[in-house]
């Protein structure tokens, strides 16, 4: 019986193990040769229990050097998500219903007239992944979320206008920043910048992404590598405030 429990326990630790790992790597391009290593790693357990010594053999040898590829390869994604695991919150400030209404409203407002205007923009809000280091780069503003002062701040000509807004717990943190831009060449034919941008901000943190388009006139969300195309103002609103409220899955 004792033999019994201590295998349950074996096998309920190696999956919360593989499960961390892959919640870690989930939404990178290793995503899928996690999968892979956590089926090897499963039946590298099984053959071991059942004493299949060959198979046991050639797996040990295989593992070891495929841990040392994935280790050389996917060396950008572990360094992110290790910089997100580090940065991540213990406790998340959480504004109330009425203040993210307010938010809300107030960035919907302003994208839908910097759109009617044909005037560009980027704007990140925070949700649980910090993006103090991003707000470091640019020019630290600290002000009460207002549609006007968003759209002043993207008025061509501004100092600000051509970098990104970074709000953080309701308020404007800062104006001027760059984000980094998404890593997919094919991207360069469809988007312009300030998309490539949002998409590169969301491979890193779970932030909602907004884009506003001087070309094409339009307003985009992207969130967690997702892009929602052509929103109206009330459109943003009711899917910013849909995102904000979910959970995050290892939040």
């Amino acid at each position: 019986m004792l033999i019994y429990w201590k295998t349950l326990l074996e096998i309920a630790i190696l999956w919360f193990v593989i499960y961390q790992i892959m919640l870690f790597f989930e939404g990178t391009r290793a995503i899928q040769v996690v999968r892979g290593i956590a089926i090897i790693l499963v039946a590298f357990f099984v053959f071991q229990r059942l004493g299949l010594t060959t198979l046991d053999w050639l797996f040990k040898n295989f593992f070891a050097t495929s841990v040392i590829a994935v280790l050389i390869i996917f060396h950008p994604e572990i360094r992110s998500g290790l910089a997100r695991l580090g940065q991540r919150h213990i406790f998340t400030a959480q504004l109330r219903d009425e203040e993210l209404d307010y938010m809300l409203r107030e960035i919907s407002r302003a994208a839908e007239g910097l759109s009617r205007d044909k005037i560009g923009a980027l704007i990140a809000i925070e949700k649980i992944d910090p993006l103090n280091t991003f707000a470091e780069n640019g020019v630290m503003i600290d002000s009460k979320v207002s549609s006007e002062l968003i759209q002043a701040v993207f008025t061509p000509n501004n100092p600000l206008h051509d970098g990104g807004m970074i709000i953080q717990n309701g308020r404007i943190l800062s104006a001027g920043c760059f984000f980094p831009l998404a890593q997919n060449q094919d991207l360069n034919r469809i988007f312009g910048t300030r998309h490539r941008a949002a998409l590169g901000l969301s491979e890193e943190a779970d932030a909602l992404i907004i884009v506003v388009s001087e070309e094409r006139r339009d307003i985009s969300l992207v969130y967690h590598g997702k892009l929602y195309k052509d929103l109206s103002q009330e459109g943003l609103f009711t899917k910013t405030k849909e995102i904000f409220k979910l959970k995050e899955p290892n939040g």
